[in-house]
């Protein structure tokens, strides 16, 4: 296996989980991570402490002396590099390290920290899936309100559908071969032009053999018909007599354009499973079914927290200073992952402000955008510290994006840092928040979907890359990823254009090379990551993932 695999062996020389028995894979990424985070602490101890610290940047390392960037501008990770979260001691999954009282003057800060590897890129998303035990208690609500929720509970059929035998088709209820004498209904005046029966009203007559009525699409037949004869069927005659005749040039078989009771379930048959998503189509179903109400686990509450005296809410950049690209698109973004989230808060480079942010916040998760590096200004690991987080995962090996992390506020409320940079931003909320999010929603994770390569991409030399794609129809291949430009970790270009992110090994791939790949949530539709999506005539599969 690879690093990127839950049984390999760690990068920097760490040894493999003890051979104990089957352990727990979540207890043993973070036993790995702690024993990384008291090695580099003494190292740090024994050197000097300054020299292990990170710097001072949102988006990815730049390159040290003898070291070759990428094309991204990141820097390959050494050998020297231990896996695991930064902190003063070591943390078993049940502790916490040690946190600061409130209102404590941030100079009492702990020391600098030492720089440990980051997690592989597929441990850090098995661990953020795995950070919490499962969904709250669901709840029944109304069905509106259910929408984008995943059902607790079985949807059972409370009546056969359809409940009565229907007509299919506008025309005329017939008994018999014809043709037919066309009668009025029993409740209609015998004399002028009448609809004959109407969908909501239930005929009161039986219908005699030899004889038809009109008939609206979804009208209850009346007893004794045999078929449906479609209107542009049939031809009405005048009789001698002043009735009418019905003829039809072939005969209308037994059942022709009826929806027989129960055709398409009877009561109590299993609609769908506990673990479906709500999406419209499903609110109709259950409505049909007879429904008012649905139990459905609630949507995860989120909160945005944007940081960076730099940034501009409006207008053109100037002065040194950029528009803020984060805030428009993350909310929109966890809003299409089924969670309630409201407009984002921008805070200012402040340490108090953001600690102030944090104690109050109620939400599920909180995602905080920059300030996730060790420069003056990146305030979010010592506020961390000062809350008493627990620190699951804190850099992951991938680009762009690896500066993310993944920390425990209280046992059911975490919070996932995102590089400042736009496009590692994206890699963080796809590696550690989607996850997280989805075991919260009790979403289904289904297999990652592949898909070949239409033209090579460079890999970095040790870390998985996350890279936009679009599909293109091949010839050769069929469905294929064709790489975009405009990937590094500042820009947005090529994912705003983007069908999904491929997942490129260390050393990248060369065309042809069936790649695993993150679907964006946009890309299709209501059910990412079902075991039943599957492309629509030209549209991508559903948003996999790999959690």
């Amino acid at each position: 296996m690879t690093d990127g695999d839950g049984g390999g062996v760690p990068r920097g020389g760490l040894r493999a989980p003890r051979d104990e028995g089957h352990g727990d894979l979540f207890a043993d990424a973070l036993a790995l991570a702690n024993e990384g985070r008291v090695t580099v602490a003494a190292d740090a101890g024994a050197g000097g402490g300054a020299a292990g610290e990170r710097p001072a940047s949102d988006g990815e390392r730049p390159a040290s002396d003898g070291e070759r960037p990428t094309s991204d501008g990141e820097r390959p990770a050494s050998d020297g590099d231990l896996p695991g979260a930064h902190g003063d001691r070591a943390v078993g999954r049940g502790e916490r390290p040690e946190g600061r009282r409130s209102g404590a003057d941030p100079s009492d800060a702990p020391a600098p920290r030492g720089t440990p590897a980051d997690v592989p890129w597929h441990t850090a998303r098995r661990i953020a899936a795995r950070a919490v035990p499962g969904p709250p208690e669901p709840t029944t609500t109304a069905l509106g309100e259910a929408l984008g929720r995943t059902l607790a509970e079985p949807l059972t059929a409370l009546t056969d559908l359809p409940s009565f035998d229907t007509s299919a088709m506008d025309g005329w209820a017939v008994s018999g071969p014809g043709p037919w004498r066309l009668d009025h209904p029993a409740d209609d005046s015998a004399t002028g032009a009448h609809p004959g029966i109407l969908a909501g009203h239930a005929p009161t007559e039986a219908l005699l053999d030899g004889h038809a009525v009109p008939i609206a699409t979804g009208a209850r037949v009346p007893a004794g018909a045999t078929a449906v004869l479609r209107s542009e069927h049939g031809e009405v005659r005048e009789l001698a007599d002043g009735g009418r005749r019905l003829y039809a040039p072939r005969l209308a078989p037994p059942g022709q354009d009826i929806r027989p009771r129960g055709q398409e379930c009877r009561r109590g048959d299993q609609l769908l499973a506990a673990g479906t998503l709500v999406t419209p189509a499903v609110l109709g179903l259950a409505a049909a079914a007879g429904y008012d109400e649905l139990t459905a686990y609630p949507r995860p509450r989120a909160e945005v927290l944007v940081l960076g005296d730099e940034l501009l809410d409006r207008g053109l950049p100037q002065d040194g200073r950029i528009r803020d690209a984060l805030g428009p698109m993350l909310v929109p973004w966890l809003h299409a992952l089924g969670v309630e989230a409201p407009a984002p808060r921008h805070l200012a480079d402040d340490a108090d402000t953001l600690y102030e942010a944090l104690a109050r916040s109620t939400a599920d998760v909180v995602i905080t955008t920059g300030g996730t590096a060790s420069g003056p200004v990146d305030h979010v690991h010592p506020t961390l510290r000062r809350l008493g987080a627990e620190i699951l995962v804190d850099g992951v090996a991938v680009r762009p994006g690896h500066p993310m992390l993944l920390a425990r506020l209280a046992p059911r409320r975490h919070l996932v840092g995102l590089p400042g940079n736009p496009l590692a931003a994206v890699s963080g909320l796809c590696t550690l928040a989607e996850p997280l999010l989805r075991t919260l929603a009790a979403r289904r994770t289904g297999e990652p979907y592949r898909a070949p390569l239409a033209a090579a991409v460079h890999g970095h030399p040790q870390d998985i890359r996350l890279v936009p794609v679009v599909y293109r129809d091949d010839e050769r291949h069929g469905l294929t990823a064709e790489p975009l430009h405009f990937h590094g970790p500042a820009m947005l270009r090529g994912i705003a254009a983007a069908d999904a992110l491929a997942v490129v090994p260390p050393g990248g791939a060369d065309p042809g090379t069936e790649l695993e790949l993150l679907e964006l949530p946009w890309s299709a539709g209501w059910a990412p990551g079902s075991p039943t999506a599957g492309p629509a005539a030209g549209a991508p599969y559903g948003f996999g993932g790999a959690a």
